[in-house]
This record gives structure tokens, sequence and C-alpha cells, in this order.
């Protein structure tokens, strides 16, 4: 298949989708903010919107939900587009299908396109953060004909790297990379739900500062007899940004859908290098702008550094490289006023 064939084929089988209202399992009360679902490729897709004018959407990432983007959405509304932040497939209201395969890079920029079509939108501009930041910057690239602009927050992009992902993660005797740990089903998803309101206190709560490991010298480390959340304390107060009504929130969502669609993200890393072979060494083409803290366990990934200071190489429109000092990894969330005036900012610019 042709290059131009196959993007214009991502996200093709969605069409013009149904759609319908969405009843909220839980009481999230923010004002404005109002709830739908979607037929989307083939799933249902939940989100909360707000506002009128050019449309917006927001990709979470994870362990989250459309509730990561709850200080976005009044912000950009407010400035005159409409934002919409959806609960991405495998989370939330959305739909979370079994096979592991199903949620493949090239699944979750279909369901973007099939958001847009239901929508109606002929064009959007696209943010997303954490695990939702690839899904942007691949809708982007795959699609630059609906997807005029991109954000991505913490995550940069990444062009195609020339050897198989999984291959190079750090792994020793006594521990593996966090990504390879959350790779054999059901292991990382007995952890994590095994007491969901402790996994969202220590997840959250604890702001990482990029500390490496002293055996290896990567960061992301987990203990191959302890578990993604050894070590981590249980914090004695939550940080500013967040609250127990934020957690409650959390807390209710994964309780009833559990790990298992967001985890199954990550074990599609590799089939994620193999169907993306056409594209090695494609640019982002759109207008772009990236966001990060600086002490994001992200940006103290081993190369990274240069990954950032080299990212107008591969996005050549880039408009913006912002980090923000004390911002740790849950960008949007921890600085909404630095994070809503920069993407406004950039948005106007358009």
């Amino acid at each position: 298949m042709r290059r131009r064939e196959f993007i214009a084929g991502v996200g093709a089988a969605a069409g013009v989708a149904a759609v319908c209202q969405s009843k909220p399992i839980y009481a999230q009360a923010i004002s404005g903010v109002s709830h739908r679902t979607v037929k989307a490729n083939g799933i249902d897709l939940h989100f909360a919107e707000q506002g009128e004018g050019p449309l917006v959407v927001l990709c979470h990432g994870f362990p989250e939900s459309w509730y990561s983007w709850r200080h976005q959405l009044p912000a950009l509304s407010a400035a005159g587009f409409h934002a919409v932040a959806v609960d991405m497939r495998g989370y939330g209201q959305s739909g979370r299908p079994e096979a592991i395969d199903q949620y493949t890079l090239l699944h979750l920029v279909g369901d973007m396109v099939g958001l847009l079509d239901a929508l109606g939108a002929e064009q959007a501009v696209i943010a997303g953060h954490d695990w939702g930041a690839p899904v942007a910057w691949h809708a982007a690239l795959l699609r630059p004909d609906r997807f005029r602009a991109v954000i991505g927050l913490s995550v940069p992009y990444r062009p195609r790297s020339p050897v198989v992902p999984t291959s190079v993660m750090p792994r020793r005797d006594d521990a593996i990379f966090y990504q390879l740990y959350f790779q054999t089903p059901g292991v990382a998803e007995a952890e994590l739900e095994r007491d969901v309101r402790q996994t969202f206190v220590k997840i959250l709560g604890n702001v990482p500062r990029g500390a490496r490991d002293g055996a290896t010298g990567f960061v992301g480390m987990v203990p191959r007899d302890g578990g993604f959340l050894a070590g981590r304390p249980t914090p004695v107060a939550l940080p500013a940004w967040l609250n127990e009504t934020d957690i409650d929130f959390y807390v209710s969502e994964f309780k009833r859908t559990g790990f298992r669609g967001g985890l199954n993200w990550y074990r599609n890393i590799d089939r994620n290098w193999e169907l993306l072979a056409p594209f090695a060494g494609a640019k982002v083409t759109v207008p772009a702008l990236y966001l990060a803290g600086d002490r994001d366990l992200v940006v103290a990934f081993q190369g990274m550094d240069q990954v950032i200071a080299n990212l107008a190489n591969d996005v050549p429109r880039l408009r913006g490289k912002i980090i923000l000092s004390g911002c740790g990894h849950w960008t949007q969330q921890e600085r909404a006023s630095e994070v809503n005036g920069a993407m406004i900012d950039f948005l106007r610019q358009l």
C-alpha cells in the first residue's frame, strides 16, 4: 500500500458515527461541562466537553481519564474553543476491547479520526499527555489533513527507532524497566488493583524526581521481587494540586474498569514499531508545542535530553518548548494556569 493510501485509511472505518447521551457514573459536577458518548472506529468513546468554536481534542495518559483535563476544559471554553477531553480506548466509560492487539497506535489514532467524524468536524488541534502524547503526535504525523496542529505534554515526539523497542529496555537480575514489567498480562493488574486508593495516592501523590538507579543509571526500574509501587512511600499529605475528591474520582473509575485497558497500550510497543515501519524517518509537519516539567520522570529517561534538544529536527514547525521549573509528571494538573496560558497562546497564533 502506498503511503498516501495508508494515511487516508487510518480511522476510515469509523464513518459518520451516531451520537448519544451517556449517563455519568460519578457525580463529576464541573460547571459547564457536559458528557457524551459516540460510536467511533468500532467502539464507544465517552468524552467531556465544554465551549464552542474551533475543536481541541485532549488525550490523557496512564493511568488517567478525561478528568485529567478538568482544568483545561473551562479555560479553553472561555478562550473561544470547543474542548473535548476523551476517555481513551480502554478507560472510563469508553470501550475496552479484550484483545491486546486492539490497542495499537493505529487503533488509537483511528479512534481520534472517528471522533472527528462523529462530531462532524473536518479538523481539530490535538493535545496529549503521557501516553496520550504519542497518540497526538502520531495523529498529526499520519493525518495532518485532520489534525492541523499538535500539543505534546511530557512525552516528546520520537521518530521510529532502528531496533525493536523492548530489546533495548534496561534489565538486570534483580530489576527491570517498568515498561517490561507491564508486558505480562495479569501481573501489573494484580498489583495495581489490590488497593486502588493506595495505588493512586502513591502514583499521583509522589512527585518523581528522576532519581537514577545505581546499578544501571536508568530511571523507572522495578524490582523483580517487588513491583511498580515498591519503594513508593504513602505521602503524608497530598500535593497542593491534588485533593481527596480527585482521588475519589480516579478510584471510582478504576475500581469499575480495572487497569487492563491502559496496560494493554504498553503491550503493543513492539507491535507499534512494526506497524510504523512505512513511516521511519517521517516528520511531524503541522505546527506544534511541547511542554514538560523539569522534575518529570520521562524527561529523566536515558537519552531524552537529546530528544528534547533536537525536537525541531523531527518537528520542523515546532513553535515552542516550555520546561516548567519544579513541575513533575502530571503537567496539566500540577501547573494548570501555566499550561492553560501556553496552550491558549499557541492556539490563538494558528
